[in-house]
């Protein structure tokens, strides 16, 4: 088990805790400075002088998260009492008998249910106040008593973890508190309840190794330690000094492990939105998103004399950088947007976007390529060319969509996969290939729209939809034109017979049967003018999610296949005339 000092308070006694209430000050470990209680208390207990969060007790947790302070707590079991005789300096039932009398409770774990926003829903706390919130026996016992209370009631379930890990007074049993928990977890999933986590500090051992790193959705409060191993344990093995923020919920964040990272006071409202969209609760009213078209970058003008035209100028249309991109679409069709992030193996790729809202209503999971609008948003979203964790977090949000029979949405957009050493070694070809399975086999709507450029398995890896839609302007191939033409003509000023011979374009896909609707630009394209452009898209996917939540979602992945085996049999595709270029 991992070792902490807790922060907060300095002593846990609870005699010199009520007489430093009286006082009306305590010292902040973080920073030191006292802190007037008053403040500590309407701050959420956080410093205000430093920002550190304070552990908080079970109850402080419930009057946080619950609506108006109104919860019933739960009659959790409790194991008998050191089975195993155990004895350090202190015999273990002098511990626990300490820390009951320290917090009133029997054990480190305390679960209620109550409503967030008007959704009713089970939340366990473990309190870091009792042995350091360390799971035993009873720990295991009560989660797993909670999550069957919660399967029965049909309720979400939350879960806040803040633990040294796993109670070493009890040896092996604790260890087994491991694979029991998990036990409890699997059976929540296979009950398609809500599963959230939210990561306190801290939060280690054999807690972060088991049930903490299960959930549907984790959230890591921010300051959160979290990790396996103590930090410390790790510097001596390696015998170096790792970085300051290491196991740190940012870090965690970068490093794929939490969906987002929150301040305390935003954690209702987070779970409100999350629960609101997952639980598919009814919108009353749907309001206007007005969007107004930006006066970006305007085109750079081609040297050459002659105005391009044809397929090629499509491909301009298609990449023409003043063009709506996938936040762009989140923020004209989308209200309770909740990004979620990290591929839980490795890391986070902003390249590719994903999360959580209600699509004009509409509660659904979408995923889409970011390219970026400027230099700095360019270089943090690569371009939307994403690597191979950006492609596991995509399969990861559509597996949550087929959990909760929400909508899945996929605005792709990119120039291919990102093709580097990195991605080689994290494996690239593995990652889109699974994408392409995942998506070919979930059950739930599942509607792929091509917003601007679709280019190689970067772009299907996202794009095995029930529905395939294009935008009037888009393109779609297996490789750019300009490369096409330099690989076949030897030569890439061949561009554009290479464009009109690939035949890239959405009439051209649809007339070989590739795509099921081309979805109308305004005036010269979606540049010109993006609230119509929204408009247009939002129309037809709204139509097609509606004809496809009719089909019962089991018989969705048999109809999805029978349409990819159906598309390019008996397709006559003719090469252009090119008397011009040169053999």
């Amino acid at each position: 088990m991992w070792k902490f000092t807790a922060p907060g308070i300095k002593s846990r006694k609870r005699e010199k805790y009520e007489r430093v209430k009286k006082l009306m000050w305590i010292k902040c470990n973080a920073c030191g400075k006292l802190v007037y209680y008053k403040d500590y208390k309407t701050n959420l207990y956080i410093c205000p002088k430093c920002g550190h969060a304070f552990s908080m007790t079970p109850k402080q947790r419930f009057d946080l998260l619950f609506d108006d302070n109104n919860w019933n707590i739960l009659t959790l079991p409790v194991a008998s009492d050191d089975p195993l005789n155990f004895n350090d300096r202190i015999s273990y039932k002098e511990r626990l008998a300490e820390a009951r009398e320290e917090t009133g409770r029997m054990d480190a774990l305390t679960a209620a249910d109550g409503k967030i926003g008007g959704i009713d829903a089970t939340i366990a706390v473990m309190n870091p106040d009792f042995m350091l919130g360390s799971m035993g026996r009873s720990v295991g016992d009560g989660i797993i008593a909670s999550i069957e209370h919660a399967i029965e009631k049909q309720y979400p379930y939350i879960m806040i973890t803040t633990s040294g890990g796993a109670r070493m007074q009890e040896n092996i049993l604790s260890l087994m508190q491991m694979a029991r928990t998990t036990a409890a977890v699997n059976k929540l999933h296979a009950a398609k309840l809500p599963y959230i986590v939210i990561l306190a500090d801290p939060t280690f051992g054999g807690v972060t190794a088991s049930f903490a790193m299960l959930g549907d959705i984790h959230i890591a409060e921010s300051g959160a330690r979290i990790g396996f191993a103590g930090k410390r344990v790790i510097e001596q093995n390696l015998r170096e000094k790792l970085p300051s923020n290491f196991q740190t919920a940012d870090y965690m964040y970068d490093h794929g492990m939490v969906d987002l990272v929150s301040e305390r006071k935003e954690l209702k409202g987070k779970l409100e939105s999350i629960l609101r969209v997952i639980t598919k609760q009814p919108v009353d009213e749907l309001t206007p998103i007005l969007i107004q078209t930006p006066k970006l970058a305007s085109q750079t003008k081609s040297k050459s004399k002659s105005v391009p035209s044809g397929a090629y100028e499509k491909v301009l249309l298609a990449r023409n950088e003043n063009r709506p991109h996938f936040l762009d679409y989140i923020n004209g069709l989308t209200t309770d947007w909740t990004p979620l992030a990290g591929d839980r193996l490795f890391g986070e790729d902003p390249a590719m976007q994903g999360g959580l809202c209600y699509f004009r209503g509409i509660p659904a999971v979408i995923i889409g390529q970011e390219k970026g609008r400027d230099i700095s948003t360019r270089q943090k979203y690569r371009f939307g060319m994403p690597v191979p964790e950006g492609y596991r977090k995509a399969q990861r949000l559509m597996k949550l969509a087929e959990k909760f029979n929400l909508p899945l949405i996929s605005l792709f957009d990119t120039s291919g996969a990102f093709a580097g050493r990195e991605g080689e070694e994290r494996g690239q070809s593995q990652a889109v290939a699974t994408s392409i399975a995942t998506g070919l086999s979930i059950a739930t709507p599942y509607i792929a729209v091509n917003v601007g450029e679709g280019s190689s398995g970067g772009a299907i890896a996202i794009a095995t939809g029930d529905r395939v839609l294009m935008m009037e302007n888009a393109i779609y191939s297996v490789i750019a034109p300009e490369s096409c033409a330099s690989i076949l003509w030897r030569d890439n000023k061949f561009k554009a017979q290479a464009a009109e011979a690939m035949k890239l374009t959405a009439r051209d896909l649809a007339e070989v049967g590739v795509i099921d609707e081309i979805i109308k630009e305004p005036g010269k394209g979606a540049h010109t003018n993006w609230q119509t452009t929204m408009e247009l898209l939002a129309a037809s996917v709204v139509k097609h999610i509606k004809e496809l939540q009719e089909i019962p979602v089991e018989e969705l992945p048999r109809k999805r296949t029978e349409k990819f085996f159906a598309m390019t049999r008996d397709v006559e595709i003719y090469q252009p005339e090119n008397e011009d270029i040169e053999q």
